[in-house]
């Protein structure tokens, strides 16, 4: 049995897997940059190991050190997160070579599905529907624009082995194929080492929607059913939820079904994704696999009432699964954004820094993945994910409603952040209707902009607000009067009665 696990990754997902060590009573192992050594993550730990410069290159992907400490800490078991390490088949193989257990899919599966055209070759062997395209590289330019004439634009242009949008371009027009094609293969090549790339029907109006799949070392899979997926940028997701506001209990019965095809079709174990790319007449296709736990995985844990990483470390302790088919079921609904530091107004430029100040939201409902606090200084080396803000509530309306509250009392300064840029979303109607497609950001950017409509007497409060703040620390550091009067000025007194009369 495990007993002591490293977690071979940073911040948030870090303390999201210590939390379930912790309550099954088994030591983690924290692991951290130099750039990390005030992270939580590190305070939280049983034991923390420092691993390395700042660069990602030189500690997280560091597979050497990482072994090194869970030698040196005597730990049964890794923990990859996600990102980093966590779909590296040599990794998960080297930790089997080292008589480390390795909490994730053996080589093999991380292989095949981490592989597009592989994993298309699969799905396909499998009866798992797969959108129209090429099952080999793309090598010869010629061939390129002969395959796309033939299957008809639009087309995707996608690079085999990577994923988050790198080498991928949508190709809608004929002039566009060569340029589009050379761009791929020169993106993948430089994010993947490999510049293999394939060719995808396009589908118009695209719905992302993702089933969480568990499986166990002894044959047995389930899913957890479906998250919707679709607000993006740039392939990138913003909010996440479930159910789908566009599922039908049918579709939603095949399409767990396939996915649970998917996962077996290559003797998976552990906790897996398969994704679909969804038409807004419920044809769905396979779109890849994500052999880890995904950044979006609590709300599934609030509507299914599963701990995923617990299950996690039951399969890599060799048990069964705890939990059949028919014992799960979807119970409300739950909403899920990810807090950036980041400028939404500057092209969402990343904007890293000290955190002067921050309150989390609290209340019924309400759930909060994060790794910060005020004083912590985010660094410029990762991604600028503060957290995730995670609701449940017993409709979508009642969720919608939650997260605009929560968003409205999460307070941060010091660095911009995509916060408001995430209440807006909650306003767009097409949002609240739920018919929204990955082209909802795209689509809807006037009704995302931040709006000028502070009045000139919301600016004189600002000024007034910032000056008694100015006020009140100088007057911290100062020492009150002998004569035990208030020292408060005038300004300072005029302050609280302007910001009263507005409450």
């Amino acid at each position: 049995m495990i007993k002591k696990i490293l977690i071979a990754n940073r911040g948030e997902i870090a303390i999201r897997v210590m939390n379930s060590c912790h309550e099954m009573g088994i030591q983690s192992v924290a692991v951290y940059s130099e750039a990390d050594r005030n992270s939580l993550h590190v305070r939280y730990a049983d034991e923390a190991y420092f691993i390395g410069p700042a660069p990602s290159n030189q500690s997280y992907l560091n597979i050497e050190k990482i072994i090194e400490v869970a030698k040196k800490s005597g730990a049964d078991a890794i923990h990859p997160g996600y990102g980093f390490l966590s779909e590296n088949a040599d990794f998960s193989e080297r930790c089997k070579e080292e008589g480390i257990i390795f909490i994730g899919p053996d080589a093999y599966a991380i292989n095949t599905m981490g592989d597009k055209i592989t994993a298309r070759k699969t799905m396909l062997a499998a009866g798992v529907p797969v959108v129209p395209g090429t099952t080999e590289p793309i090598v010869d330019l010629d061939a390129a624009v002969r395959t796309i004439k033939e299957i008809g634009l639009p087309v995707m242009v996608k690079a085999s082995a990577g994923g988050g949008g790198k080498g991928m371009r949508l190709v809608e027009k004929e002039e566009d194929i060569l340029s589009s094609v050379q761009a791929a293969k020169s993106e993948a090549l430089a994010a993947f080492g490999n510049d293999a790339v394939y060719i995808e029907k396009y589908i118009n109006s695209p719905h992302h929607i993702e089933f969480q799949i568990l499986a166990d070392q002894h044959g047995n899979c389930i899913h957890l059913f479906e998250r919707e997926c679709s607000v993006q940028r740039r392939h990138q997701k913003v909010v996440e939820e479930t159910p789908s506001p566009i599922m039908t209990p049918e579709v939603r019965e095949e399409m767990g079904r396939h996915a649970v095809a998917a996962a077996k079709a290559v003797n998976y174990a552990g906790a897996g994704t398969i994704e679909f790319i969804t038409d807004d007449n419920l044809n769905y296709y396979f779109l890849e696999m994500n052999t880890r736990l995904q950044v979006e995985h609590p709300i599934t844990e609030q509507v299914v009432g599963v701990d995923l990483v617990r299950e996690q470390i039951n399969i890599a302790n060799g048990e069964k699964l705890h939990y059949r088919q028919e014992d799960l079921s979807q119970h409300g609904h739950a909403i899920e954004v990810r807090v950036y530091a980041e400028d939404t107004d500057n092209n969402f430029m990343p904007n890293p820094g000290k955190i002067n100040y921050i309150h989390f939201p609290l209340g019924a409902g309400v759930r909060h993945d994060s790794y910060v606090y005020s004083g912590f200084e985010i660094p410029i080396y990762y991604d600028p994910m503060i957290s995730k803000l995670v609701v449940w509530g017993n409709s979508r309306p009642e969720a919608i409603g939650r997260m605009k509250r929560a968003l409205q009392s999460y307070k941060i300064s010091g660095v911009k952040t995509s916060i408001p840029f995430l209440s807006r979303i909650m306003d767009v109607p097409d949002f609240k209707n739920g018919h929204y497609t990955t082209h909802f950001i795209q689509n809807h950017q006037e009704a995302l902009k931040t709006k000028e409509n502070c009045s000139e007497e919301c600016v004189d409060l600002a000024a007034i607000t910032a000056f008694v703040d100015f006020i009140t620390k100088r007057e911290q550091a100062t020492p009150p009067s002998s004569n035990g009067r208030s020292s408060m000025s005038p300004w300072k007194a005029f302050g609280r009665k302007k910001a009263v009369s507005r409450i």
